[in-house]
């Protein structure tokens, strides 16, 4: 048996044609809705306070004070306005094993009574968070002479939108028969 190398001959065009890029699929942006485009343009506003908090740290040596409540705030919103996002995905954590060892029916009562749980607790959170509103909204941010109440108002639409994308995910699992609870693997694709 021989260990000797065999080499074909390549062409010029051949080896030229190795470094063509393959076509790249199109970027689809319609999976995307209002909720992340909001949470992804407070994250970005987040991201430059950040920045501009280190860079006046430990270049310039003299912080501004200001940015790391602005960045506070901002994460609150980035949370509350991107949960919806994992509302509508249902990407929350979520308990799903004790699903495989109930009968069918007995698992859909089960999945169909969370659904209704998660609406009138995302319900319920709306009305706190008014509530709360009416109370405290007028004080003012600590190094910035503006009302905490925009922060507020943020996690109020955040809870709204949850709400809202409860609903639409509650009815889409009345309408297909299933939830991710009952076959989570319809929801990541390893189902067929």
């Amino acid at each position: 048996m021989s260990t000797a190398e065999i080499h074909r001959q390549i062409t010029a065009d051949e080896i030229a044609h190795t470094f063509e890029e393959e076509a790249t699929p199109k970027v689809d942006l319609g999976v995307y809705a209002f909720e992340d485009w909001v949470a992804l343009a407070i994250f970005w506003v987040m991201a430059l306070a950040v920045f501009l908090q280190f860079f006046t740290r430990y270049v310039l040596n003299d912080s501004y004070a200001w940015t790391e409540e602005i960045a506070t705030y901002c994460l609150i919103g980035v949370v509350f306005i991107g949960a919806s996002m994992c509302v509508r995905l249902s990407r929350h954590i979520q308990v799903d094993l004790i699903y495989r060892y109930l009968p069918h029916v007995v698992g859909r009562v089960l999945s169909t009574a969370i659904d209704l749980i998660r609406v009138a607790f995302f319900g319920y959170a709306i009305k706190l968070v008014w509530v709360y509103i009416q109370i405290i909204g007028d004080e003012s941010m600590t190094t910035i002479n503006l009302p905490k109440d925009y922060v507020y108002y943020a996690v109020l639409a955040g809870f709204v939108l949850m709400f809202a994308r409860s609903v639409q995910v509650a009815i889409q699992h009345l309408r297909q028969g299933y939830s991710i609870l009952e076959r989570p693997g319809a929801y990541d694709g390893f189902e067929g």
